[in-house]
């Protein structure tokens, strides 16, 4: 285990030390099983995050650099959007 030190405002630190004592826990073990909670769900952002950054790597721009883009009338002008 490792001790660190934290710092909180009075409001805060009292909501926690009643949440701590209404859980029948210290208020360091609360914090530390609070943040216990908290870390799965930020390693998985992480994971995912770096794989949305790999593929991001490895697509190709719609556009040449300078090239205009395609009006809307250029991007509609399809067979499929044609009215029969």
């Amino acid at each position: 285990m490792k001790n660190i030190t934290i710092t909180l405002d009075e409001q805060t630190a009292e909501w926690a030390r009643a949440e701590a004592a209404a859980q029948g826990l210290s208020l360091s073990r609360y914090v530390g099983e609070v943040l216990r909670k908290q870390l799965p769900q930020a390693l998985a952002y992480e994971q995912a995050m770096n794989r949305w950054i790999a593929r991001q790597k490895n697509l190709k721009p719609l556009r040449k650099p300078g090239e205009k883009l395609p009006t809307r009338e250029e991007i509609y002008d399809r067979p499929v959007f044609r009215r029969r």
